[in-house]
């Protein structure tokens, strides 16, 4: 299982919140949802979070087995 409780951590270390994600940003909230829920995301949000964050995919996602 992928999950995305990294992504909080290192949205928290930049100091950016979801608001600014959605408004500056143009992330959806569907994908921000799906994000909070470890649902399945595209790559284009997943490269693009990384962009604004500046980080690498292991920095906002990690793989669990279950």
């Amino acid at each position: 299982m992928i999950t995305f409780e990294r992504l909080w951590e290192t949205l928290k270390k930049r100091e950016i919140s979801q608001y600014k994600l959605i408004k500056e940003y143009k992330i959806s909230t569907g994908q921000l949802d799906r994000l909070r829920k470890n649902g399945n995301v595209n790559t284009y949000t997943l490269n693009q979070l990384c962009k604004i964050l500046n980080c690498k995919l292991e920095d906002i996602a990690e793989y669990i087995e279950d």
